[in-house]
């Protein structure tokens, strides 16, 4: 999957996609844009990182029109929302969350699906930040700006749909990793979202997003991530992510990332979309490929 290359300063510092602590305050306000992702209770919370605009997956930066929450939007509406933001195609960007990284890989997945590379995760998110002693303004992330020039330069097949996702499952050359809790995978504990099935899909995997970090929410090393993944998609270099929103989906993309893989997709509308009531079938039980157990298709 290739796009075209944007402009932009070589002296940027990126060398991947995550940043550290030190990195971000040695360059904050450098031609650095720096987004707060958080969702959920966090979204808007009264501390952010000095500067730090707000990337509203809850908001703007997802498309509300759509069945399943955090839909990405339609190139038209991403690409004015980040120009309202202030987003310049010779900017870097580095996001952040105040969980640790849970919703900021979404971010980050998002603008390189639409061509944008010069972005990064800051590892460990707000609580890195505070834990090195860096300041934090007692304000909701906001932005008050010039408009941007960013320009869409959309990549297919970083994003996909449920039809995608089915053409996954029976590929023997494609893993499909299900980055929910094992226990919602095996469908022994309930979703959080009424009305949907209990399960995942058959034939796919359970690498839950928590397992690919630390405690405090820093990713893991990337020989240990390259592990995790063999293990879990059988030595399949193809993979895509499923979570409950497509937002976590993306943490699983920035571990594959890190681990050395390129071949990648989230599927946008994850279990959100698929464990609705329908004839897409759902299994229960099992954790790794080709155990699943108890298929079923609707209730």
């Amino acid at each position: 999957m290739s796009a075209t290359a944007r402009p932009g300063p070589a002296s940027d510092g990126l060398t991947g996609p995550l940043v550290g602590a030190d990195w971000l305050a040695a360059r904050r306000g450098e031609g650095v844009v720096l987004f707060d992702a958080s969702v959920g209770a966090h979204r808007g919370a009264a501390a952010r990182i000095p500067g730090a605009r707000p990337f509203d997956l809850d908001g703007a930066l997802s498309d509300h029109t759509a069945a399943a929450p955090h839909t990405m939007p339609g190139v038209p509406q991403l690409e004015e929302a980040l120009r309202a933001l202030g987003v310049n195609d010779t900017d870097t960007v580095v996001v952040y969350d105040a969980q640790g990284i849970y919703s900021s890989a979404r971010a980050w997945w998002m603008l390189r699906a639409m061509g944008f590379d010069r972005v990064a995760v800051l590892d460990g998110g707000l609580p890195a930040w505070t834990a090195a002693g860096r300041p934090v303004e007692r304000e909701p992330a906001r932005y008050d700006g010039p408009r941007g020039t960013f320009t869409a330069r959309p990549r297919p097949g970083l994003i996909v749909d449920a039809d995608a996702v089915t053409a996954a499952l029976a590929d023997p050359a494609a893993a499909v990793l299900d980055a929910r809790t094992r226990e919602r995978y095996a469908g022994t504990a309930p979703e959080p979202r009424p009305g949907l099935r209990g399960g995942h899909m058959p034939g796919s995997a359970s690498l839950p997003f928590g397992e690919l970090q630390r405690d405090g929410g820093a990713m893991r090393p990337a020989d240990e991530l390259r592990r995790e993944f063999e293990a879990a998609a059988g030595g399949r270099e193809r993979l895509y992510f499923s979570c409950g929103s497509g937002v976590t989906a993306c943490v699983l993309a920035l571990g594959a990332t890190l681990a050395g893989y390129r071949d990648l997709a989230v599927y946008d509308g994850s279990w959100s979309e698929w464990g609705l009531p329908s004839d897409r079938p759902v299994a229960t039980g099992g954790e790794a490929l080709g155990e699943a157990t108890g298929e079923s298709g609707s209730p």
